[in-house]
């Protein structure tokens, strides 16, 4: 287990997740900002790029399990993403349509923000969320970021705006 919250714990995700995240990333209405559901490769080549990322920087997107029933939920954790000339630190989070609305990616995303700061010592971390991903942006803002510049992403063929929501690490 890599965190822990009052209803969740995130951990590393591994092979034997596979299912789990189709089941989530094989959901049109879930992956919308994403230009629709993932392929079984594709969701194969997303699981691959996380378990790369743990052992390149100790962190990735991780599991979210809900306590109560010990089930993959969604994911949420930090990576590092290209911005305009560079890279950032972001929270990243999808979570399954069915866990929606119950407050899981705030309290997972708040969980990352405070890893960031204090296990990483980040001075920010950023959300990047496309411009029409309203409820991606209101959990950024109920983590304590705000807006600080956008950027057109080309992704799946479509220019997709986005916005970098971002939260100084003030010490």
């Amino acid at each position: 287990m890599i965190l822990e919250t009052e209803r969740l714990f995130l951990r590393r995700m591994s092979q034997s997740d596979f299912k789990a995240l189709c089941r989530i990333m094989q959901d049109e209405e879930t992956m919308y900002a994403y230009e629709g559901a993932f392929s079984d490769a594709e969701v194969q080549e997303w699981l691959d790029r996380q378990i790369l990322r743990y052992d390149k920087w100790g962190f990735g997107l991780w599991a979210v399990v809900l306590k109560e029933t010990d089930e993959m939920i969604g994911q949420c954790g930090l990576t590092m993403q290209p911005w305009k000339d560079g890279e950032v630190l972001e929270i990243g989070y999808i979570f399954g349509r069915q866990y929606w609305h119950k407050g899981y990616a705030t309290e997972a995303a708040r969980a990352c923000k405070k890893y960031a700061f204090e296990e990483l010592n980040a001075g920010e971390v950023c959300s990047i969320i496309r411009d029409t991903n309203t409820a991606s942006q209101n959990v950024a803002v109920r983590n304590g970021m705000v807006v600080a510049d956008s950027h057109t992403k080309h992704y799946r063929g479509v220019d997709m705006p986005h916005y970098r929501y971002v939260a100084l690490n003030i010490k």
